[in-house]
């Protein structure tokens, strides 16, 4: 591949629009530094300590690059000038700029955690000119359901009414069963008595936060009735998780299941699992995977796992995300590192004589758009 052959590759991926197949809304409000900082921290929900700056990480540094610009600073502005910039222009601004600079066409929101501090649906797509699309999250319902106080005899009739009408308009919906109880729970469908009983248990402890393995893996099943797309969040994420319980392979029970045989599963992030979701995407045909949440905190290094999920899963098994949760800067690095990633690598490949460039730019363009146009029905 020629210079120009290779500037060519590089300026039409660049500019190729992308479907981010699991996001959140951007922050509705201001920010200060401290505030900034905090949400550069995807494992910790403390302060970050007065000793230590998040800018010295891997995604602090993919700000100072690839935002600064942005923002009307050079690359590599020192922390104090990009938080100063930001301050100056105002949260609108900033987020307009940074979600716009994404380059996506069609958002697809997870609306279930922190709600109230974030751009909805509607507001994502003015923000931004593009469409927005809800999924919605099994746990959150449940949990507006316990929180009316619903009685245990009625807690399986209400939730498959009130997820149906949540689901309306959705294309989708998620569960956080890894941060929950995990995946290493029996996965044996709960009759009617168990649900009950521990439907009665949970709304009796006063406890808001469903953990009940049994309720958990009731809400599944009614997903899986409803036919629609369901996402599992699996490996890296906050403290809250057990990690070495998230490892997508311990899915292999749930996954046999002949009635999920035509239901889209999404593995989301999947890192540092993502090599076993890529055998899962193999192993069966209504598996996708992403590496999305974990590109953008790998920073320089996300290249490397972007082109470890180009291994084993079959390309229309792929979907881009950056999993981005309130900070702009983290919808906009979620695009532009997954971009320099397939640029690197399949440009590599190019060069190398092991793909035709026609072959690059059509699986690029897959992941990009056509894979999660299919799996969701986007129109």
């Amino acid at each position: 591949m020629s210079a120009g052959e290779r500037a060519g590759f590089e300026a039409r991926v660049s500019a190729l629009p992308l479907v981010d197949h699991h996001v959140h809304g951007a922050f509705a409000g201001e920010l200060d530094r401290a505030g900034v900082e905090l949400a550069l921290n995807e494992a910790s929900p403390d302060p970050v300590p007065e000793w230590m700056t998040q800018f010295d990480s891997q995604v602090g540094f993919a700000v100072r690059r690839w935002c600064a610009p942005v923002l009307d600073l050079p690359p590599h502005a020192s922390a104090d000038a990009y938080c100063a910039r930001r301050a100056e222009l105002g949260h609108v601004e900033v987020t307009a700029r940074l979600l716009r600079a994404a380059g996506v066409s069609d958002w697809v929101v997870d609306t279930g955690f922190g709600a109230e501090s974030l751009l909805d649906v509607p507001a994502m797509a003015e923000v931004t000119g593009g469409r927005a699309h809800e999924i919605v999250r099994l746990e959150s319902v449940a949990e507006r359901l316990a929180a009316s106080g619903v009685s245990s005899v009625d807690y399986a009739d209400t939730f498959l009414a009130e997820l149906a009408a949540a689901t309306r308009d959705a294309v989708g919906v998620k569960t956080v069963l890894a941060y929950r109880c995990g995946f290493d729970l029996d996965w044996r469908r709960p009759d009617p008595a168990e649900v009950r009983a521990a439907a009665g248990r949970w709304v009796d402890s006063g406890q808001r936060r469903l953990t009940d393995p049994v309720l958990l893996r009731f809400g599944i099943d009614a997903a899986v009735e409803l036919g629609l797309p369901i996402q599992f969040h699996t490996g890296f994420g906050d403290r809250d998780l057990d990690l070495h319980r998230s490892n997508p392979i311990l899915l292999l029970d749930f996954l046999r299941d002949p009635r999920l045989a035509e239901i889209p599963v999404l593995l989301l992030h999947c890192y540092p699992y993502h090599r076993e979701a890529g055998y899962l995407a193999q192993a069966f045909h209504n598996v996708y995977l992403d590496v999305g949440l974990a590109v953008n905190f790998l920073g320089a290094r996300s290249s490397a796992l972007v082109a470890e999920s180009l291994e084993l899963a079959p390309f229309a098994k792929l979907l881009y995300s950056s999993d981005a949760w309130g900070l702009p800067e983290l919808h906009h690095l979620g695009a532009v590192l997954w971009r320099r990633g397939v640029i690197s690598t399949v440009g590599r490949w190019i060069e190398d004589g092991d793909w035709s460039a026609a072959d690059a730019e059509r699986v690029i363009t897959m992941i990009a758009q056509d894979n999660p146009k299919r799996v969701y029905r986007l129109r």
